[in-house]
């Protein structure tokens, strides 16, 4: 591999002419041997025809597809190492000459643009203060309270919030639709989980009572059924009222750990007290993050963007196939296409400005990570995923731990040194400049992308368990 040129072009982009001489020769053999086997030549046997002769009858390229894919992945990578750029997405790649002298091919490299830092350091931003009602302490009780619940049976009309058990079947233009029927069925009047109108008529009705109600279907509603009007005639079995326990000390020692209700109160009051002071914490130190990435000066390239947005669906897709659904089984489902979720995947662009926020940081203050450091990480991830150290440093490169880490030290950088207080009014933020930038641009080609080592370990741990 000889890396012949190196152009710097515009929007952060490098332009690498790749060289392979004997090399190609190589793999060209390589790949003639491998699928020799598979080509019919008449007045030879199969796996017999010299490589000549099958280049004569399909041309002298032949095998030369199948030996660039093999060869340019690591002649590129070999090139990105040597020139030490740092790439960010795809590269777009282009053949310039192809033949038996070797192979020379272009790569458009986008390498992480320049990242100016605006302020970092003593920001200001607003964090609410946690106050507990006892409202909010009884709406944590509800849902103890809800599932000591019973359903009882009532000699009454129903009312809404009571259950009827009832048989029903739909009729349009006086015959039955598909769907439309069911017999024993459980139905909380006032839930909206039937079409509208149906529970409301139900209101009143005692067990026996046989109705017709008429319904019309919503125009939003599938096409057979959209804005058309039915009969469903319905015989009700049984009303069913919620029967709510006593919330009293015997309550409490039954549903928690605690002797009284107070205690229990108490309790929730205080674990509420801390979920909303976490999560105004994360708000707090989301909202500095913001103010961080509205202060740089950067030039987002789109195709960061692309490949990060392509990250996120891969990720998913391989959470997706884990739970054992073939993915293209999932998007058929759910009416999705691949193009879609890229297009959804709004979190990339925020996830873009975020690494090069904290890499400025990183830079800016001269963090790093020490041996001792790096060493407490995979301790720390061992004894969190139940796997031995050694394979913790098996699935997960020290480089990818140190770059998490320093990461981890640039955010406190931004919080340890923050006030509360107002916040300062938006500036036009680097995410608005990127979402103002061209569109349009050719996706590149794929290279494979090194996972973080939190991915990296889980994915580690998960196989040892199949195992």
């Amino acid at each position: 591999m000889n890396v012949k040129s190196v152009e710097k072009q515009e929007k952060s982009t490098v332009e690498l002419v790749i060289e392979i001489g004997k090399e190609f020769e190589a793999a060209v053999e390589k790949v003639y041997k491998k699928q020799r086997g598979k080509i019919s030549v008449p007045g030879f046997r199969k796996g017999k025809a010299p490589r000549k002769i099958i280049e004569g009858m399909y041309g002298s390229g032949v095998f030369y597809e199948d030996a660039i894919n093999d060869l340019y992945p690591e002649a590129y990578a070999q090139a990105i190492e040597q020139e030490k750029l740092d790439a960010v997405a795809w590269p777009k790649v282009e053949i310039v000459d192809v033949g038996k002298e070797g192979l020379t091919f272009k790569a458009l490299v986008t390498v992480r643009p320049e990242v100016k830092l605006g302020e970092y350091k003593g920001l200001t931003a607003e964090k609410a203060e946690v106050a507990i009602s006892d409202e909010d302490v009884d709406n944590e009780l509800k849902p103890f309270i809800n599932r000591a619940t019973r359903m009882v049976t009532v000699e009454r009309a129903a009312e809404t919030g009571d259950t009827v058990v009832i048989d029903f079947e739909g009729f349009l233009d006086g015959k039955p639709f598909d769907g439309g029927k069911a017999e024993g069925h459980s139905l909380e009047l006032g839930s909206g989980s039937f079409v509208p109108g149906f529970e409301e008529q139900l209101v009143g009705a005692k067990a026996g009572d046989e109705k017709e109600l008429n319904i019309t279907f919503p125009e939003d509603y599938h096409a057979e059924l959209a804005g058309k009007a039915v009969v469903f005639k319905v015989k009700v079995h049984e009303v069913k009222a919620k029967e709510l326990p006593e919330v009293d000390d015997e309550f409490a020692k039954d549903v928690s750990e605690f002797d009284t209700l107070a205690d229990f109160k108490k309790d929730l009051g205080e674990k509420l007290k801390e979920r909303r002071e976490t999560q105004n914490q994360r708000d707090f130190e989301a909202a500095l993050m913001e103010q961080v990435m509205d202060n740089m000066e950067v030039e987002i390239p789109d195709a960061m963007v692309e490949y990060e947005a392509d990250n996120l669906v891969n990720d998913m897709a391989q959470r997706i196939q884990a739970q054992g659904i073939p993915f293209d089984q999932y998007l058929a489902m759910t009416g999705m296409t691949m193009d879609i979720m890229r297009e959804q995947a709004k979190a990339a662009l925020e996830r873009v400005r975020r690494e090069l926020a904290l890499g400025a940081i990183v830079a800016a203050e001269n963090i790093t990570i020490s041996d001792e450091e790096l060493e407490e990480e995979y301790k720390r991830l061992a004894e969190q995923y139940h796997m031995d150290v050694d394979k913790v440093k098996a699935a997960v490169t020290a480089d990818s731990i140190r770059k998490e880490q320093s990461y981890h030290k640039a955010e406190h950088v931004v919080y340890d040194s923050a006030k509360v207080g107002k916040a300062p009014a938006k500036k036009k933020s680097t995410k608005k400049k990127a979402e103002e930038s061209a569109e349009g641009e050719e996706k590149p080609k794929k290279t494979a992308r090194k996972g973080t080592s939190r991915k990296k370990v889980e994915e580690t741990a998960e196989a040892a368990v199949e195992k």
